[in-house]
């Protein structure tokens, strides 16, 4: 077994722990003791997979989230969160930046290595069909840069194209109104208005009269994200 999984948290203990039970079980470990270290490593290292404690030093985990979600090529490392707090808003916040899973402390080892298998495998399915995002009666295929929709193809601008792409790899998550700035314009902080009228032309079109409908929504102070309303898929 191949798979190199990056252990991140400040106790050293735990990550001696958690990266002995993942040895045991075959897997190539790596580890980090705060966020700095942990977000170099995820760059450096391209791990099969991260399990990122949430309060680091020097960075903590929800950035070392945003940033490696937030690039083209470490988006697709899962990360699965952990956290010792019990507030349901450290995993909500933690799932809206792209977090693939989480897990409160302390945690049952089997299932945590459970859930580490899980996350693999779905990772492998990903890669094996990398180049179409699919979801009910969406279809994107990255490649050649088409969506099919119940079917039909949809005549998308290119800034459309890329803001439904950016949306239906996360559905049903919040993808900052900044994060989407910064990836599809390459800018932040700046003037809004751009990325509500592409928003409201890309909400149109998707806005066929049938149920289930596909509904970009917006959050103030939120962001936006995709998802299906009015019925099951």
């Amino acid at each position: 077994m191949d798979e190199r999984i990056l252990v991140v948290d400040d106790e050293e203990s735990l990550v001696e722990f958690v990266c002995r039970a993942l040895r045991q079980r075959g897997y190539k470990t790596l580890s980090a003791y705060d966020g700095d270290a942990a977000l170099s490593m995820i760059c450096d290292e391209r791990p099969d997979l991260v399990i990122l404690d949430l309060m680091l030093p020097m960075m903590d985990g929800w950035e070392v989230c945003r940033r490696a979600k937030g690039d083209a090529g470490l988006k697709d490392i899962p990360i699965l969160m952990l956290t010792a707090r019990s507030s349901p808003e450290d995993a909500v916040q933690g799932l809206d930046l792209g977090a693939d899973d989480y897990m409160r402390k302390p945690f049952p080892l089997e299932e945590l290595l459970a859930r580490v298998r899980a996350l693999l495998r779905r990772s492998r399915g990903k890669g094996e069909s990398a180049r179409t995002i699919e979801d009910g009666e969406l279809k994107i295929d990255t490649e050649e840069k088409e969506v099919r929709f119940r079917g039909a193809a949809l005549d998308l601008s290119p800034t459309e194209y890329s803001i439904l792409e950016l949306l239906a790899g996360r559905i049903g998550h919040i993808v900052s109104r900044e994060e989407l700035l910064r990836r599809i314009w390459g800018v932040s902080g700046c003037d809004t208005r751009t990325v509500d009228v592409h928003l409201s032309r890309l909400r149109k079109k998707l806005d066929d009269g049938r149920t289930p409908k596909l509904s970009v929504q917006t959050l103030r102070g939120r962001g936006s994200r995709l998802v299906w309303e009015d019925g099951e898929r």
